[in-house]
C-alpha cells in the first residue's frame, strides 16, 4: 500500500491570494500523460509545491488524452498545491461545461482558464469531432453568473481567467477581443508560449495603454528546452507558439543545451518580472518537470545554475 500525505485542501497559499499579495507569481503546467495516474500527480506535487503559486492542468491539450483535469485538480488539492483548471469549449457542450464549473467547485477549485480550444493536430488518430456549443467568451460568462445565481446553496466565487495570443500589435490595435472577455467576467489572462521578448514588450505596450492591465493580470508562459529540436518542434507543431530564432541558435551552439535552456529561461523570467504590465509567469518544462524549480532558482539568483 503507497504511503500518501494528504494536506488539509486549503491550508496553501491560492493562486487568487498570491496575485492579490505579490509583485511577481510564478505557475507551472502539470504533465498530464495518457499514462498518467495518481502517483504520478502527487510526485510532481511534491516537485512544484515550494516552487510555484499554482499549477496549471491542460484540458487535454492538442488532442492528447489523460485523466480528467478535475480529478488531477482533486489530487493537487489534497497534496497542498493550488490548481489552475482549464476547461475548453472544444471538448463538451453546455451542459456538460457547466456540470465540470460546479463540480471543480465544489471539489475545492477556485481558479479557473476557460477557453476555446486549440485545433486538433493532423496526426491524432481517431479524430473526435468538435463541439463547440459555446465559445470562451460564453463559457466565462457562465462563470461569471454563478456567483450570483440564486439557485445554488453554495455559491461558488471563481477566478476566471482567459487566454491570450501575444503579437505584433498593428498600429491601430485595440485588443476587444480580450476587453470582451474582460466585460464577460475574466479576472486574468494566460497567453499562449511567447519567447520574443522585443515582441512581447510591444504587445504588452499596447495591452497597458488600453487599461486593460487594470482589469485583468497577465501571466506570460514560457519554456524550458533541453535542446534546440525540442524548440523548433514545439514552435513547428503547436499553434500560437513563438520563439525567437536567437533562442533556437543559442541552444544550437551551447556545448550543454540543457544548461543553456536553462539560463535562457531563467534570462526570460527575469524580463518579464520588469516588464510592465506583467504580473506573473507560467513556466512549461518540455522534457524535465524537475528543471522547474532549478530555473525558479537561478532567476532568483540572476545566474543559472
Amino acid at each position: 500500500m503507497i504511503a500518501a500525505t494528504f494536506y488539509s485542501l486549503r491550508p496553501m497559499k491560492t493562486f487568487r491570494e498570491a496575485i492579490s499579495k505579490q509583485n511577481f507569481v510564478i505557475t507551472a503546467e502539470c504533465f498530464l500523460k495518457p499514462e498518467t495516474d495518481a502517483k504520478s500527480i502527487r510526485h510532481q506535487a511534491d516537485l512544484l509545491r515550494d516552487h510555484v503559486d499554482a499549477v496549471l492542468l491542460t484540458d487535454n491539450q492538442f488532442g492528447a488524452l489523460h485523466m480528467s483535469t478535475i480529478a488531477a485538480a482533486r489530487l493537487m488539492l489534497e497534496n497542498g498545491v493550488d490548481p489552475i483548471v482549464q476547461l475548453s469549449c472544444r471538448n463538451r457542450n453546455r451542459i456538460s461545461l457547466l456540470a465540470d464549473l460546479l463540480g471543480a467547485a465544489a471539489l475545492g477549485v477556485t481558479s479557473l482558464l476557460l477557453v476555446r480550444g486549440n485545433r486538433i493536430p493532423k496526426d491524432v488518430s481517431s479524430r473526435p469531432k468538435l463541439v463547440l456549443d459555446i465559445n470562451a467568451k460564453e463559457l466565462i460568462a457562465i462563470a461569471a453568473s454563478l456567483k450570483t445565481d440564486e439557485r445554488l446553496r453554495s455559491i461558488p466565487d471563481l477566478f476566471i481567467g482567459a487566454a491570450a495570443v501575444p503579437h505584433e500589435p498593428k498600429a491601430d490595435w485595440v485588443p476587444r477581443k480580450l476587453q470582451a472577455k474582460a466585460d464577460a467576467g475574466a479576472h486574468f489572462l494566460l497567453t499562449y508560449t511567447c519567447m520574443e521578448i522585443d515582441m512581447l514588450r510591444r504587445f504588452m505596450k499596447r495591452l497597458v495603454a488600453t487599461q486593460l492591465t487594470r482589469r485583468m493580470t497577465v501571466i506570460v508562459s514560457t519554456a524550458i528546452f533541453t535542446s534546440a529540436e525540442d524548440a523548433k518542434w514545439l514552435r513547428d507543431n503547436r499553434p500560437n507558439v513563438v520563439i525567437a530564432d536567437s533562442i533556437i541558435q543559442r541552444l544550437e551552439s551551447a556545448s550543454n543545451p540543457r544548461k543553456e535552456g536553462l539560463k535562457i529561461c531563467a534570462e526570460q523570467l527575469a524580463q518579464l518580472a520588469q516588464m510592465p504590465g506583467v504580473s506573473g509567469a507560467n513556466i512549461m518544462a518540455t522534457t524535465d518537470l524537475a528543471m522547474i524549480p532549478q530555473v525558479i532558482e537561478a532567476m532568483n539568483l540572476g545566474e543559472a545554475q
